[in-house]
């Protein structure tokens, strides 16, 4: 009989051989889909991210959500470059689900290397971890990884398909390949001959994929690199684009909800009644909390309108959890005990920090905090759903289509392939749509009428109130200074709670067990501080991950956010301890670091640094602060100008210069530049998530301000040349804005603001 010893230790040693086996095998193609595209009459798939029909025009398979950062342009023009394609006759169709479109690179930016890290190690784990996201990870849009997650693949797919298209025209006129070119949507021999793209697609579809695709080089590109307009620029502006909220399906109801005020609660009892009996209601129930979100009363009826007013003749009594014993107050109260009792999991070491203090000239200490922080996206949260017998179609703006799909057909007891996922465009999501509470509460709701769609709407201050937000945070510094102002000892511990471990929890990717272990390895918890350029001797960042009741997600630019203003405000106050101009203080700690020091130098040129600045239109005198912080693989150096007026700090001009590789689209760049340092403005300046007794308190814009057009500063914007491999844009420029303006402020006022937002005394 075979013993239990036995067949455990066979079961321990059969995994251990299918992990090794799978570890020795070279990363897994991604340029064909596991099932062919659907096309139309006349259209002619070369592989998983581009058809061609006859006409010639161009469709490029778009895995990445485009929810206001460019993204589609961007990635289409990897394609269509290599490909030689027309770029009049390009447009992008939303792809589905298939492993070759998950994103490796958010998977590898979540390792915990500093990037200045050369080691070995560091690129084995790339290595194995890229392998892992390609058969296991997700279709996800976030962390500014789309351009440098695919601009590989998206090139190699539009050079095989030119490849394939010169393959088939080369066989047609009985030529060598070699002989071939293509130019514009067409190939050429030197005879004379040519051909459409559209009339050699049938034939190219037929050509076996070429083993390996032979890419341009930088110095050949016609597409990449040029300031292109937007591919769906047009139908945003005449009207045609599809938001989420713009789906309409025939027979389409409408669903609004009234959720527990207390964040994480539910409904204990309700009286409908009197909503259900207004006419046009079809329907008043509870939905329990999903995904790490809160419960309440849904009213299905027959427009929106009529839904939203329904709620407020509901009667509810709620069962309000655990939540309700938190505050925003004590939970900073929380992290700063934290860091009264713990440095923290140390994310960096170098040299020996506590002699260096001990031994230093001088040393400052200081204590930074940032709220917590709302989404606050333009379009609110929504989604429709139409539930048939044994299927499903959900029109969704979602950043993880693959995840949005499970949990649709988990919450019906279907598999995935049994939902329909229609991908919208995204009016703002800065991370909120990354959550899954929206989806499975939109799918249960539909679900209540069968047969018909049903579009669930969030009210402006459902969605502020019942967000997952950006984590408080609280940052303590103490360094050395040598007898000549030199740093060195620098010594940073945080506390905050970890967004990683949390939204792999709620969305059960992970089991309770691995919990503390996730909260550990969070990198979202520290970047920002233990991964920044300066060349300190004696360094230790530590960071303190502590567990509170109040749900956090992804926010733009998620740890750099709140890192960027506590290290570079940090910076400057050692600089004027030093008495030491700020920017020549930072560049004496780049002496390793040329791109970083390069940036610097070009911004400080640029803003005309060290020289005399006029006052402001009102006559008011101005400051110039500085900051220079790396995220997501681009450096940015930020200048901002400010003047004061009745302890109001009015920014005037902000001039942002940015290192992020290749430039792609230099349109689309400065486009996210310019957003980024608004959005990243509006925290500084204004926003903050108060919570007491589990309710967060801002309801309306108007409690939760973003810059006006009358408050923008001028902004300008710069883009170093570089032939790297391009970086991320779209959240880079949001952390330097907010140390800039404090920075400009102590220039200014003497006062160091060392919270935000930043309130002047």
């Amino acid at each position: 009989m075979l013993k239990r010893r036995t067949f455990l230790l066979g079961g321990v040693g059969a995994v251990g051989a299918l992990v090794v086996g799978w570890s020795a095998l070279p990363p897994r193609q991604r340029l064909d889909t596991a099932v062919a595209l659907p096309v139309q009459p006349g259209q002619a798939a070369l592989n998983g991210w581009v058809k061609i029909a006859s006409d010639s025009s161009v469709t490029v398979m778009m895995c990445r959500a485009e929810m206001g950062q460019g993204v589609h342009t961007g990635l289409a023009m990897l394609l269509a470059e290599e490909l030689d394609a027309d770029w009049s006759k390009v447009t992008v169709e939303q792809a589905g689900v298939d492993s070759i479109y998950n994103n490796l690179e958010s998977v590898v930016g979540a390792l915990w290397f500093r990037p200045d890290d050369d080691s070995v190690t560091k690129s084995t784990f790339e290595w194995f971890t890229r392998k892992f996201a390609r058969d296991f990870g997700s279709i996800m849009t976030g962390g500014s990884s789309s351009l440098n997650d695919e601009w590989l693949p998206m090139r190699e797919a539009g050079a095989s398909a030119r490849a394939m298209l010169i393959g088939a025209a080369a066989a047609q006129w009985e030529v060598p390949a070699a002989q071939c070119r293509t130019d514009a949507g067409r190939v050429l021999h030197p005879s004379g001959r040519s051909a459409t793209y559209g009339e050699l697609a049938p034939l190219a579809a037929r050509q076996p994929l070429p083993r390996k695709a032979v890419l341009k080089e930088v110095s050949a590109f016609r597409l990449i690199g040029k300031p292109l307009p937007r591919i769906e620029a047009a139908s945003k502006m005449n009207g045609t684009a599809r938001f989420g909220i713009d789906a309409l399906p025939d027979g389409l109801l409408y669903a609004s909800v009234l959720m527990c005020p207390t964040l994480g609660g539910s409904v204990a009892s309700f009286d409908g009644s009197v909503a259900a009996a207004l006419p046009g209601v079809v329907k008043v129930f509870a939905v329990p909390p999903y995904n790490g979100g809160t419960g309440g009363v849904a009213v299905i009826a027959d427009n929106a309108f009529l839904a939203m007013i329904a709620l407020d003749v509901l009667t509810c009594t709620w069962r309000h959890g655990d939540a309700a014993q938190s505050s925003s107050a004590d939970a900073e109260r929380q992290l700063a005990d934290a860091l009264d009792h713990s440095d923290g999991w140390a994310w960096y070491k170098r040299g020996n920090v506590d002699a260096a203090l001990r031994t230093a000239a001088r040393t400052v200490k200081s204590q930074y905090r940032a709220p917590y922080l709302a989404h606050a996206a333009l379009e609110p949260v929504n989604c429709t759903v139409l539930v048939t017998e044994g299927a499903a179609t959900v029109w969704a703006g979602t950043q993880v289509p693959d995840v949005a799909c499970h949990y649709a057909a988990k919450m019906l007891h279907l598999s995935a392939d049994k939902v329909d996922l229609r991908q919208q465009l995204i009016g703002g999501a800065f991370g909120r749509r990354l959550e899954m509470d929206y989806i499975s509460q939109a799918v249960a709701i539909a679900r209540e009428v069968r047969g018909r769609p049903v579009q669930t709407i969030w009210s402006r201050p459902q969605d502020m109130t019942h967000d997952f937000y950006r984590p408080a945070c609280v940052s303590r510094f103490e360094a050395g200074l040598d007898s000549e102002g030199k740093v060195v000892a620098w010594h940073n511990t945080s506390a905050s709670q970890s967004i990683g471990a949390n939204w792999l929890a709620r969305n059960g990717k992970l089991p309770d067990a691995f919990v503390p272990v996730a909260i550990h390895l969070d990198k979202t918890t520290a970047e920002g501080s233990f991964d920044q350029p300066y060349e300190w001797p004696n360094v230790r960042v530590g960071q303190k991950a502590i567990e509170l009741r109040v749900p956090v997600g992804f926010w733009r630019s998620v740890g750099h956010s709140h890192q960027a203003f506590f290290v570079e405000s940090f910076v400057d106050e050692l600089a004027a301890a030093a008495a030491k101009d700020p920017v020549a203080f930072r560049a004496g700690m780049l002496t390793r670091h040329p791109r970083h020091l390069a940036v610097l130098e070009r911004v400080a040129a640029l803003a005309g640094w060290g020289k005399p600045l006029k006052p402001d239109a009102h006559g008011l005198a101005q400051a110039r602060g500085v900051a220079l912080h790396e995220a997501f693989g681009s450096i940015v150096g930020q200048v901002a100008e400010v003047s004061v007026a009745d302890r109001s700090i009015r920014v005037n001009r902000v001039v942002c210069v940015i290192d992020c590789g290749l430039p792609v689209n230099p349109n689309l760049i400065a486009q996210q530049l310019e957003g980024a340092i608004v959005f990243g403005l509006s925290a500084a300046l204004y926003e903050t998530i108060t919570i007491e007794a589990g309710q967060v308190k801002q309801k309306y814009f108007t409690d939760f301000p973003v810059v006006r057009m009358n408050q923008c500063p001028l902004i300008e914007t710069d883009i170093m040349p570089s032939d790297a491999h391009p970086q991320g844009v779209g959240e880079a420029a949001t952390p330097p804005v907010a140390p800039a303006v404090a920075n400009a402020v102590f220039a200014l006022t003497g006062q160091r603001l060392q919270a935000l937002p930043l309130t002047l005394a």
